[in-house]
């Protein structure tokens, strides 16, 4: 276990350091190339704006980036559960806050630090800054200092200002709560609660229960000091509201007969027992991190009636705060508001309550890998992977904001504000985190046929430690073990097999006879066939055919043909496929990008290019996404009548003729599929005309490769792949020299594949493979 933390100890300290420091960078927003450029951008067309803004200094949400600009800040006295650590502690987490705000709501931040503690002087300081800012979200500042400082900044301030280690876990537990009760047929005037925790996140929390219709005399509070009682003298104003008349009560008492519990403390104080003696249907909020109150396990077999929510991912009903803050400030910042009020808070409350009974999406049903996820003792509040969040949370917010009087612009048409919004983000990032949660919801074992290399052995383990699957490392356990430990990489739960040693002399035999099968009338005879399975890739391939393994990674270090070749000759293509094709996805700031073929057929006829088609497609569903594919040539619908123009074009007749539904054109330049103007005033009859298009189709490998490396190397697109589409089980072939990173997103697809291929057909071979059995029994150990 030592090793494990000092990994990811390391893990962690290397992803904050590689490359540029840090996890921001400031990146200008108009073009800055030529003089021109420069000369308005500074001096001397910048002093234009400066003087409107001078004039009527409303302008500055005009002229600058205020508008979506909100300070993330902190003065380091209680980050995370680390404490009072200082603010150069606390920078990494600010940063952190700030990539959410961005990939959660597209809300540009600078994280700020303030070396102080006199709260304040903390206040004069930040109220400094509000020229620069549209919003200020208040950061692990510890309490009692975190009330007055908001307090007193709202007081001061007309920009939005919010706590967000306060309201954050509050609005989002609130409505968890309203829907917790609604689906236990309970009132919230009428429960009874226990908080146990009074600090800044717990006495948030219970105002908002008050504000929801919780009342005063039917809490019962407890801190580090016991309950919060009348005959105390250190509680302030607002935890007297909570004061009993008693001081005898403690948790086990209060939480006798108790409808709701809700800790934000610490962990394991909550025994089985207690949970056994609260009131009928009871609600149990154990959101103390990293450890809860009460294990999700514990509280579900003491009380089947129970409904459980916890700070955690890995269990269902996980009270975050990024589903609240990044849409709040969203709507706030649309709407210029001056503050974030009660009735914003509340709005927000209701807007996420509301969403969770609601239809849940395909692309959330995929994440945690479930059919149809719905409304219900284990489905309370909505997952921070539902793309409805932004388009739901902020209008609510926006139209609070608005309707309370602290809104100086106004939103009259909320549909279209709807499309603006959803617009800002691609689902890039959001695929990725799908991709990772369906992988983690059923992970599966992956053969690493490369093993004896330090980027395979890195991403293996931290696929294992992450729970994406179940690496087995193909190589001489010698070399694997020397190379794992000369870099500090944990790979002693991973098994590690030689094919060429002793030990799999009868499984050789057994391979080299069913490959002897598959290929005794196609070049090779009874000797090779046994010889052959020395090989890693072709050892590694007959694991996944014969069942012994779900997925092979395999090219690292070896030529494409060459890693390719043994995954055709063993598993081959799946019924109805004549040709395998390779696709790769870009990551790019529109969205995801599928492109093929662009790594296996050189000069596909039409024929064969309709089939490359219909693989995509396919593949691109499997991601849960509608495939809008443009087939592309030098020519726009007919202007060139060479024959590779025309090849392309049958191609795309041959498509329409097969799937008529599939939304598909060509043939077409590049240029053209993404401009939907030139496209809609030159080409309205197109299908493409209004769509946004994300699957490219060449006409030859080597167009496809060109435009791809392009693409990722002087466009920037982060790539996934190659996947490889048609063959019967999931092999997937790396790049040469692919990064950690690279290989880690591929295990992702290579799971998913495996886990859409190899279904029920698949569960007794799992359960019964002894790697299986030995993995999973070790990861459950820990």
């Amino acid at each position: 276990m030592d090793k494990q933390k000092e990994l990811r100890r390391q893990q962690a300290l290397e992803y904050h350091a590689q490359g540029r420091p840090g996890k921001i960078e400031v990146v200008p927003t108009k073009e800055a190339k030529t003089q021109r450029d420069l000369s308005l951008a500074y001096s001397p067309g910048v002093a234009e704006p400066c003087k409107e803004i001078f004039n009527h200094k409303e302008d500055v949400y005009k002229y600058t980036a205020k508008g979506n600009l909100v300070a993330v800040i902190s003065n380091g006295t209680a980050v995370l559960g680390l404490g009072d650590i200082g603010p150069e502690a606390s920078k990494p987490v600010m940063e952190g806050k700030g990539v959410l705000f961005k990939i959660y709501a597209d809300i540009d931040v600078f994280d700020i630090e303030i070396n102080e503690k006199d709260p304040e002087k903390f206040v004069q300081i930040v109220k400094a800054l509000e020229p620069t800012f549209g919003g200020i979200n208040l950061e692990d500042i510890k309490a009692p200092e975190c009330f007055y400082i908001e307090k007193a900044l709202r007081e001061q301030l007309n920009i939005p200002i919010m706590h967000d280690d306060q309201h954050g876990t509050a609005i989002i537990s609130g409505a968890a709560l309203l829907n917790a009760l609604e689906i236990q047929q309970k009132k919230i005037e009428e429960v009874r609660l226990v908080i146990n925790g009074a600090g800044a996140a717990a006495m948030a929390c219970a105002q908002i229960y008050v504000a929801l219709g919780a009342k005063y005399e039917n809490f019962i509070m407890f801190d580090k000091d016991g309950v919060l009682h009348q005959g105390r003298t250190d509680l302030d104003a607002i935890k007297q509201k909570f004061a009993v008349k008693s001081s005898d009560w403690t948790l086990a008492t209060a939480m006798k007969d108790a409808d709701v519990m809700v800790g934000l403390s610490v962990g394991n104080v909550v025994t089985p027992a207690m949970i056994q003696s609260m009131a009928p249907k009871p609600v149990v909020f154990a959101m103390a991190n990293p450890e809860p109150e009460i294990t999700y396990e514990e509280a579900t077999a003491a009380r089947k009636d129970i409904i459980m929510a916890t700070g955690r991912s890995d269990y269902p009903n996980m009270v975050n705060n990024v589903l609240g803050f990044p849409y709040i400030f969203r709507g706030a910042l649309d709407v210029r508001s001056r503050q974030i009020n009660e009735a914003m808070k509340l709005a927000a409350v209701k807007a996420l309550a509301d969403l969770a009974k609601t239809p849940v999406p395909d692309i959330v049903n995929l994440a945690y890998n479930q059919k149809n996820i719905s409304f219900g003792p284990e489905y309370i509040i909505p997952k921070p992977v539902d793309p409805r969040l932004l388009a739901t949370v902020a209008p609510a917010v926006a139209k609070a904001a608005m309707e309370s009087g602290v809104a100086q612009e106004a939103i009259t048409d909320w549909e279209a504000y709807k499309v603006v919004l959803n617009k800002r983000l691609g689902l890039d990032n959001q695929l990725i985190r799908v991709l990772g949660a369906k992988a983690r919801r059923d992970p599966r074992r992956i053969v690493f046929a490369e093993a004896d290399n330090q980027k395979i052995l890195k991403a293996a383990s931290i696929v294992y430690d992450e729970g994406i699957g179940y690496p087995i490392l193909l190589g001489d356990e010698a070399t694997i073990r020397q190379i794992a430990e000369e870099n500090l990489i944990d790979i002693a739960d991973l098994p590690i097999i030689d094919p060429r040693s002793e030990a799999m002399e009868e499984k050789r035999n057994q391979y080299g006879e069913l490959f002897f099968a598959k290929r005794q009338r196609k070049g090779f005879n009874y000797y090779e066939s046994k010889k052959i399975m020395n090989d890693r890739n072709h050892f590694g391939c007959m694991m996944v055919e014969t069942g012994d393994a779900d997925a092979m990674i395999s090219g690292l270090t070896r030529n494409y043909a060459e890693a390719i070749r043994p995954a055709l000759q063993i598993i081959g293509t799946r019924e109805g496929v004549k040709k395998i094709a390779g696709m790769y996805l870009l990551l790019t700031k529109k969205g995801p990008l599928f492109l093929a073929d662009t790594t296996v057929n050189f000069n596909p006829t039409a024929e064969e290019l309709a089939d490359i088609t219909q693989l995509v497609a396919e593949g691109v569903r499997a991601f849960n996404i509608t495939p809008r594919i443009a087939m592309l040539s030098y020519s726009n619908f007919g202007s060139n009548n060479s024959p590779e123009a025309r090849l392309v074009a049958e191609a795309t007749r041959l498509v329409k003729q097969r799937n008529p539904s599939l939304v598909v054109d060509g043939e077409m330049q590049a240029s053209i599929a993404f401009d939907k103007k030139v496209l809609k005033d030159n080409y309205p009859f197109s299908e493409l005309v209004d769509e946004d298009v994300n699957t490219l189709i060449f006409p030859n490998l080597a167009a496809g490769n060109v435009a791809y490396n392009l693409l990722k190397e002087v466009g920037g697109a982060d790539a996934i792949g190659p996947i490889l589409l048609g063959l019967d089980k999931p092999v997937h072939v790396l790049q040469l020299g692919s990064s950690v990173r690279s290989i880690i997103n591929m295990a992702n697809i290579a799971v998913v594949d495996a886990q859409l291929k190899c279904k029920e057909n698949c569960a007794e071979a799992i359960l019964k493979s002894p790697w299986w059995q030995r993995l999973k029994k070790r990861k459950n150990q820990k």
